[in-house]
């Protein structure tokens, strides 16, 4: 499950999810971003975007050889489903693997985002969902997120 969320957007993950899963809007996706920060978890879920993350003089987004942002679609998500028998709702993603990540930036953490146009929008307009710890020191081999059994996150009668 999720290490921190953040306050943007608590109250919202389930609903950005399944906006996504249905496209609505049609480029809607998640971004998955790799990031090197020394900034407190407290500091950075305060932050309401992706570049508000980046401007943070403590945070850099990953600049290793190889590395690129994974974009997930609705094809990527499993289907929103609540799951009435036990009065929740579970979200999950498959696990990312980078291929062949050169040593250089360290990683901290992993940030899953929400972009509501993934064709026209920049990192202003990202929503940051989730704060993983995400501790890697690449080294030209493969780094795979592997994703909680029980999925990234899950909403639940109060």
């Amino acid at each position: 499950m999720a290490d921190k969320i953040f306050n943007i957007a608590l109250g919202r993950i389930a609903e950005l999810y399944n906006r996504v899963d249905l496209s609505d809007p049609t480029n809607a996706v998640l971004v998955l971003v790799a990031i090197n920060t020394s900034a407190t978890d407290a500091t950075l879920i305060d932050l309401d975007t992706l570049a508000a993350i980046e401007a943070d003089a403590n945070t850099a987004e990953v600049t290793n050889s190889n590395y690129a942002r994974i974009v997930l679609d609705d094809s990527d998500l499993t289907a929103f489903s609540p799951d009435d028998t036990n009065d929740r709702v579970d979200l999950d993603i498959p696990d990312q693997t980078w291929t062949a990540i050169a040593a250089g930036d360290a990683w901290t953490d992993l940030v899953l985002c929400y972009d509501s146009d993934s064709t026209a929008g920049s990192d202003s307009n990202i929503v940051p969902l989730i704060l993983f710890d995400f501790a890697v020191t690449p080294d030209g081999s493969d780094i795979t997120a592997q994703i909680n059994a029980a999925g990234f996150f899950r909403a639940v009668q109060a």
